[in-house]
């Protein structure tokens, strides 16, 4: 059937509603995988999230200097530039900003320009250790809510268990390092550079490198009536010891646990630190009195909503699936008895067969599941046992007054890649299914369209496509953006509307008929009154690989900026996945031109984005393909005619497609090499028609 996508019997995903309690998705065969069990799950999530026509404008922040890590390490992913972790406003109305990390320096920034506070890594050394694991060094830091007055901050560190001169409070067998949170008192807390005194609250022993005491800090929402004021949020991970290990659901320990402590307290174990009244799980007996909630793999951020209360954490899945949850209480998220909204099967002998539906009487586990998530889309050649470079990072809703379009908008993104994402805080509710997920574009304040690959690279050392993401805020609730790539902070400082410009005046409508259009193979082709018919597949040509059978509209100009506005139907039975039509623009000559794919199917390279011709094989240039395995959401699955609307803008380089009159685009990209062009319609080997084919624009 294709001669340019792969198998002609590659089966379309099944689509699976959020919340999924029935019902199975094929994936294509695995190389070399063993047979699948029956009612496994192996795409939780089909849909891909949502481009956004809204985008966020960066204006860069601070730019933090060289920092190493000790030991020297062997994981390329810890060669950065600098391991900043995130960045806080210190709440003493002095404008100043911390960020930790994770190599030993607590930074304060003033008006963008960092120096160093304190010297983390000195102070611990030579236990303070950073060179092994993702997360090992200094991690975070959480002022408490009068710093101004009492001097108090908090913070947390690993240190080699070999070489740690104390004990664990709680602690995993065979213990490899230990994290410890440390209460420091500053003598004049308005000073540049600490002075004081420190004292440790809490020790706990991991076995192993990842996973560990991810974020500790107050809530921002309580005042000083509440039960809540000043009590210290710990979120501990499961210390990566596999999906096998029943840590998390083991209530005598603080692993895989969000932890509430009271640091001015007494009544813990060791007598450094309080367990509230209040905690859920202070009566029950055998539980730890510290636990908040349970059933965490990697709980990497959280955050309150400052308007409801809320409180939402991102965590890292194991298999397939990243989640946001909202936080009560006493919750249960399951792990390892669960991951996301399906059940996670620790006894699968094929490693692929992990996921599966919940069952019938689940209600009675009494678990509590993502108010939005999205799955790893792997490769379909994806080893199961391995990392697919997928990792959520919980961000913050939106409740400044510096950007209204972002309000009640819960920002975050994805750590490894850089995609900043959202979803609707109150789309984002406990039993309601998945809030959906958009996918934010990124500007310059000189209005190019970039990505946080884009802003991260320049002199970024080590795994030049990780941009290691992470989110902040300050005081008044703007949002900042945090790479450890190239060691810079970005302040999220305006929004602007995606391909939002005047293409021009001119208009070409009434296209229909044969002499406006110049085919590639004129017999291929029938103008039936407004129809544009490619009625008969086309083939492959010599030269570079691009769209078989096309043709160009000859009525009108060449365009410099440009919208076509069209209906098209695909005529290719619709039990044919791999099945296309192109809109062509930008277009040169045969081998130079951009066109929009719109496809059923958006799992492979070629398939459901945007590409460009530029005397070589087509290259794909949208943003929504993810390097691996997946694009924007399919673009026609259906044999009904379907409005479609191309913009280029050759000013900005910006190209949006939409589909069926959605505000949102489909797709995006950015490219500059074709400044003018004529356009027009086809395909590779499918059939499908135009009709009412309309350009507007500014002649060349």
């Amino acid at each position: 059937m294709s001669h340019h996508r792969g198998s002609a019997g590659r089966l379309r995903r099944a689509v699976l509603t959020a919340g999924v309690t029935a019902a199975t998705l094929v994936l294509s065969t695995l190389v070399g995988a063993p047979a699948r069990a029956a009612g496994a799950v192996y795409d939780p999530i089909p849909e891909t999230p949502t481009q956004s026509r809204t985008g966020l404008v960066l204006q860069e922040y601070a730019d933090f200097p060289q920092s190493t890590p000790n030991p020297v390490p062997v994981d390329n992913r810890l060669v950065r530039k600098a391991r900043i972790n995130t960045i806080s406003e210190l709440p003493d109305r002095s404008g100043r900003r911390a960020v930790p990390d994770l190599n030993g320096n607590l930074y304060l920034v003033r008006d963008g320009v960092p120096h160093v506070y304190l010297d983390v890594a000195a102070t611990f050394a030579p236990q303070f250790f950073s060179g092994r694991g993702l997360g090992q060094g200094f991690g975070y830091v959480a002022f408490h809510p009068e710093f101004g007055r009492n001097g108090r901050f908090y913070t947390i560190h690993t240190e080699q268990a070999t070489l740690a001169t104390r004990t664990p409070d709680y602690a995993q067998p065979n213990t490899i390092y230990q994290a410890v949170i440390t209460e420091w008192t500053a003598t004049d807390p308005a000073a540049d550079t600490f002075a004081g005194t420190h004292r440790e609250l809490l020790r706990i022993g991991f076995a192993g490198q990842i996973h560990g005491v991810q974020e500790i800090n107050f809530n921002p929402t309580a005042t000083p009536r509440d039960r809540d004021y000043g009590m210290l949020y710990l979120a501990v991970g499961d210390g990566g010891q596999g999906y096998r290990n029943g840590d998390p659901q083991n209530m005598g320990l603080p692993h895989g646990k969000l932890l509430r402590i009271d640091p001015r307290g007494t009544n813990a174990p060791n007598g450094r630190y309080g367990i509230p009244a209040d905690n859920p799980f202070v009566s029950r007996a055998g539980a730890l009195g510290e636990i908040y909630a349970v059933g965490f793999r990697d709980p990497h951020r959280f955050s309150w909503d400052r308007a409801t209360g809320r409180m939402y954490l991102g965590h890292i899945g194991e298999h397939a699936v990243e989640s946001i949850y909202e936080v009560r209480a006493g919750d249960n998220f399951g792990w390892s008895e669960r991951e996301g909204n399906w059940v996670f099967d620790k006894t699968a002998t094929n490693p692929c067969d992990k996921l599966y539906p919940l069952p019938a009487d689940d209600a009675r586990y009494g678990y509590t599941y993502p108010v939005a998530a999205y799955d790893h889309d792997p490769a379909a050649d994806w080893n199961c046992t391995s990392d697919v470079g997928v990792a959520v990072a919980g961000g913050f809703v939106y409740r400044g007054r510096a950007l209204p379009a972002l309000t009640g908008k819960y920002l975050f993104g994805d750590l490894v890649d850089g995609s900043v994402l959202y979803t609707e805080a109150d789309e984002m509710r406990r039993g309601r299914g998945l809030a959906e997920i958009h996918r934010l574009a990124l500007y310059t304040p000189a209005g190019d369209l970039v990505r946080m690959r884009d802003l991260s690279a320049p002199g970024a050392p080590g795994d030049p496509n990780r941009v290691d993401l992470r989110f902040g805020t300050d005081a008044a609730g703007e949002i900042y953006l945090v790479a450890k790539a190239n060691g810079k902070i970005w302040k999220v400082v305006g929004t602007r509307t995606v391909a939002d410009g005047d293409v021009g005046r001119t208009r070409v409508t009434n296209t229909g008929g044969a002499r406006n259009w110049a085919p590639v193979t004129p017999s291929k082709w029938r103008f039936e009154g407004n129809q544009v018919v490619l009625a008969e597949a086309g083939e492959a040509r010599p030269g570079p690989r691009r769209p078989f059978e096309y043709a160009v509209l000859t009525k009108g100009p060449a365009w410099t900026s440009v919208r076509i506005d069209a209906k098209v139907r695909l005529d290719t039975p619709v039990e044919v996945t791999n099945r296309d039509v192109i809109v062509v623009f930008g277009w040169q000559s045969d081998t130079q031109y951009y066109y929009a794919h719109l496809s059923t199917d958006n799992t492979i390279y070629p398939h459901n984005g945007i590409f460009k011709v530029d005397n070589a094989d087509r290259e794909r240039i949208d943003h929504q393909w993810n390097g691996r395995s997946r694009g924007a959401n399919p673009a026609v699955t259906d044999a009904k005619w379907h409005d479609v609307r191309v913009v280029h803008l050759p000013a900005t380089g910006e190209i949006a497609v939409y589909v069926d009159g959605h505000k949102d685009p489909l797709m995006t990209a950015k490219d500059t090499t074709f400044t003018s062009g004529r356009v027009g319609f086809g395909s590779f080997d499918n059939v499908g028609r135009t009709r009412n084919f309309t350009v507007t624009g500014t002649p060349s």
